[in-house]
């Protein structure tokens, strides 16, 4: 519920943002509209009469007002837009709040709790190393055998590998030498919206750009 309203007030704040920066635009505009044709007439007021300016002068300057507004405009209009477009995203994702998702990631935070996740191999591997190293630089390696190009499913078990609490980077190292993408699958915890866009909070990954976000697998149980 707090979720639902957090997001839904983001957007609201969004859309007034958006509808106010448009507003300010229009002002400008109209503002320099005003002060154009002041100058215009002052300057048609003010030429020589002896040597008049050629009336092809005013229709150019006419025409680059014009040209100025309607890049002023559009430039409003994208930014509107974006603003929009981020409400949008900020919804979807906070209706997305406690769905298990797949995300590309280098690290992980073990806490005890089992992680599962894929390894998305470039070909085929005879032999395929997960490196898990902790903040000590100590190195855990868990070997996960051949495996054909495509996803190679593998289960991290604290435990079982005598893992403490802590932050580990994570890579992947088949027998191709490539660096294969790997993919962790977590729970979405909450959605919030910062200056530099929506940032999302997974479980055990902490926060995470929706650009990392690779799949939405479901809500899981409470």
């Amino acid at each position: 519920m707090t979720t639902t309203t957090s997001t839904s007030a983001s957007l609201l704040g969004n859309s007034s943002t958006a509808s106010t920066s448009a507003v300010a635009t229009q002002a400008t505009t109209s503002e320099n509209r005003d002060m154009f044709t002041k100058l215009l007439v002052a300057q048609i007021q003010n030429q020589d009469p002896l040597e008049p300016q050629d009336p092809s002068t005013y229709v150019n300057q006419l025409s680059q007002l014009s040209q100025t507004e309607a890049l002023q405009n559009l430039s409003s209009m994208s930014t509107t837009n974006a603003s929009l477009l981020q409400s949008l995203q900020t919804l979807a994702m906070g209706s997305q709040v406690g769905s298990e998702v797949t995300v590309v990631t280098d690290s992980v935070k073990l806490d005890g709790e089992a992680v599962s996740g894929s390894i998305n191999l470039l070909g085929a591997s005879s032999a395929t190393n997960l490196v898990l190293t902790g903040t000590d630089g100590q190195q855990h390696t868990i070997a996960l055998g051949a495996h054909g190009s495509g996803a190679l499913a593998f289960s991290i078990d604290p435990d079982a590998l005598g893992l403490a609490p802590g932050s580990y980077t994570i890579q992947a190292q088949p027998s191709d030498g490539s660096s294969p993408q790997i993919e962790v699958a977590a729970r979405l915890n909450s959605v919030r919206v910062t200056s530099a866009g929506v940032v999302l909070q997974v479980a055990g990954l902490g926060e995470v750009d929706p650009s990392a976000v690779t799949g939405f697998n479901g809500k899981t149980g409470s």
